[in-house]
C-alpha cells in the first residue's frame, strides 16, 4: 500500500475546508488543510461575519431614532465610519484566529500557500513544495463576479470585498443586484444615511425567495426611501466629475442615475482556474466542478464542496458538503449529498428574511398540489411590544399528508425562527406537533405555533 504524508489534504480553509479538516481529526484521519489567505475563508474574513457585524452596528445607529421618540436628544453628527469598519474587522479577526487555533486543537496541520493537484494524491504548493494525500478536497471557494463593462476597480465599482473594506461612505449609491448580497449592503448604507438605489434584472427583489416575502422586503425598502430598479438592466456607465453615471434601461426606457460609487453584487464565481483539474480529466461545467455522491470527482480520490460545485453558494452548505466527504473518506456512511429542501437560507437585512425547502412558484410552476397558511407578525404579541410586527410568517403542506414542503419568514428574527419549522421537517412532524406544543409568552415563536394552528385552520390571534 501506497504511503502518503497525510489522509486527506484540503485546498481551502473556508466553512467547507476547515470544518472538513477538523471533522477528519475527529475520526481519526490526519489532515492538512492548504490556505493562501487567512483561515475561514471569504465566510469571516471579508463575507458572512463582517457583513453581520456592520449590520449590528447599522441596527443601533438606526436605534437613534427610537431614542429620540423618548424625548432623548441625541447629535449624530459625529459619526466617524472608520470606527464602524475597525469593529467589524475585530470580528472577522478574531474569528479567523479562533479557526487557526481549532486546527492547531485538533491537530491539523495548517500549510501557507496556494494549492494546485498535481496528480490524484499529491498537492503542489507555492514554492516548489509538495504533499501527498490519500485523498484530496478542493475547497477553494469563490469571488465576486464581474459582468462587462463594469470591472472593479474598488474604488468607483465595489465588489462585496471593496464595500466591507470601505473607511468612509459614500453620499450617493447605486447596487447593482438586488439579491441577498445587495439587499444586506443596502440595508447597512440606508442606515448610515446614503442614498441608495438597487438596480435588479430580475422582476423583485430577491428573486430567489418566496414571491410574498419579496413584497414585504419591497415595502420596507419603500418606507426607508430606498429606490428600487427591477425588471432593469444596467446597460454601461461613465465616470462623471469624482463619481460615476450608471445608465439602466426597463421596458425599453432609458434612464440614468448619478452615484459616488457602484457597488456590483451579481453572484459569485467559483474558483477552479489554475487548479490542475482539467490535467486530471475532472469535468467543470460554467466553472463548476461536476461531483457525484459523497461530492467525489471523476477521480475517485478527489473530492470537492462548497461554492466549486454546483450547489447553494452558502457556508452552511460548504460545512456540511465538507462533513459529508470526509466521513466518506474515513469509511463512515453520511448522507450521499445534502437534501437541498433541507437547506436553511438568511437574509440579514430589516426586515430579516429567512427559509427553506419549496416556494409557493416552484410548487406551481412543477403542477404539484400544496396547501398554503399564513400569519401576521401583527398578531404576535411580542412583535408589538417590541415595535417590530411587519412581515409574515408562511408554510406550505401537502395537502394529503400535511407533511412541511416549505417555510418562510419575513420579520423580526426570521433568521432564528426558521430552525423550528425546519427540525419539525427533518424530524417528520406535522403543523399540528407544533400548534399543540406550548410557546411561552411572550416570544416571537408563538408566530410559528399561530401560523401551525392556520395551517389546522384554527389560528387564535389571526
Amino acid at each position: 500500500m501506497a504511503s502518503y504524508d497525510y489522509d486527506v489534504a484540503i485546498i481551502g480553509a473556508g466553512p467547507g475546508g476547515y470544518v472538513a479538516g477538523i471533522r477528519a481529526a475527529q475520526l481519526g484521519l490526519k489532515a492538512a488543510v492548504i490556505e493562501k489567505d487567512k483561515p475561514g475563508g471569504v465566510c469571516l474574513n471579508i463575507g458572512c461575519i463582517p457583513s453581520k457585524a456592520l449590520i449590528h452596528q447599522a441596527d443601533v445607529y438606526r436605534s437613534i431614532a427610537d431614542l429620540q421618540h423618548m424625548g432623548v436628544t441625541v447629535d449624530a453628527k459625529g459619526l466617524d465610519y472608520a470606527k464602524v469598519f475597525q469593529k467589524s474587522r475585530k470580528a472577522a479577526d478574531t474569528l479567523s484566529k479562533g479557526v487557526g487555533f481549532l486546527l492547531k486543537k485538533h491537530k491539523v496541520d495548517l500549510i501557507e500557500g496556494a494549492g494546485r493537484l498535481a496528480g490524484p494524491n499529491e498537492v503542489k504548493i507555492d514554492g516548489g513544495k509538495s504533499v501527498s494525500a490519500r485523498s484530496i478536497i478542493v475547497a477553494a471557494g469563490s469571488r465576486p463576479r464581474e459582468i462587462p463593462g463594469f470591472s472593479f476597480d474598488e474604488k468607483l465599482v465595489l465588489s462585496s470585498t471593496g464595500a466591507l473594506m470601505l473607511e468612509k461612505l459614500p453620499g450617493r449609491a447605486v447596487v447593482l443586484g438586488g439579491g441577498y448580497i445587495g439587499v444586506e449592503f443596502a440595508h447597512i448604507l440606508n442606515a448610515f444615511g446614503v442614498d441608495v438605489h438597487i438596480v435588479e434584472l430580475l422582476d423583485r427583489l430577491i428573486p430567489l425567495e418566496d414571491a410574498d416575502m419579496s413584497q414585504v422586503l419591497a415595502r420596507a425598502f419603500k418606507k426607508r426611501k430606498i429606490a428600487v430598479s427591477t425588471s432593469t438592466k444596467a446597460t454601461g456607465m461613465e465616470k462623471k466629475g469624482k463619481g460615476l453615471v450608471v445608465h439602466i434601461e426597463k421596458n425599453g426606457t432609458k434612464e440614468s442615475v448619478e452615484a459616488d460609487q457602484l457597488l456590483m453584487v451579481v453572484g459569485r464565481a467559483p474558483n477552479t482556474e489554475d487548479l490542475g483539474l482539467e490535467e486530471l480529466g475532472i469535468r467543470t461545467e460554467k466553472g463548476f466542478v461536476q461531483v457525484g455522491d459523497y461530492y467525489r470527482t471523476s477521480v475517485p480520490s478527489v473530492y470537492a464542496v462548497g461554492d466549486v460545485v454546483p450547489s447553494p453558494q452558502l457556508a452552511h452548505v460548504a460545512s456540511k458538503e465538507g462533513e459529508i466527504a470526509v466521513e466518506h473518506i474515513a469509511g463512515r456512511d453520511p448522507e450521499p449529498r445534502v437534501d437541498p429542501l433541507g437547506i436553511p437560507a438568511g437574509i440579514y437585512c430589516e426586515p430579516q428574511v429567512a427559509s427553506f425547502g419549496y416556494k409557493e412558484h416552484q410548487l406551481q410552476e412543477q403542477g404539484i398540489a400544496y396547501n398554503k397558511a399564513t400569519f401576521p407578525f401583527r398578531g404576535v404579541g411580542k412583535a408589538v411590544a417590541v415595535e417590530s410586527y411587519d412581515g409574515m410568517l408562511k408554510v406550505l403542506t401537502d395537502p394529503e399528508t400535511s407533511e412541511i414542503m416549505g417555510a418562510h419568514v419575513a420579520g423580526p428574527e426570521a433568521t432564528e425562527l426558521i430552525h423550528e419549522m425546519l427540525l419539525a421537517r427533518e424530524a417528520e412532524l406535522l403543523p399540528g406537533n407544533i400548534s399543540r406544543m406550548i410557546h411561552a409568552h411572550p416570544t416571537l415563536s408563538e408566530g410559528v405555533m399561530e401560523l401551525m394552528r392556520a395551517a389546522e385552520g384554527w389560528a387564535i390571534h389571526a
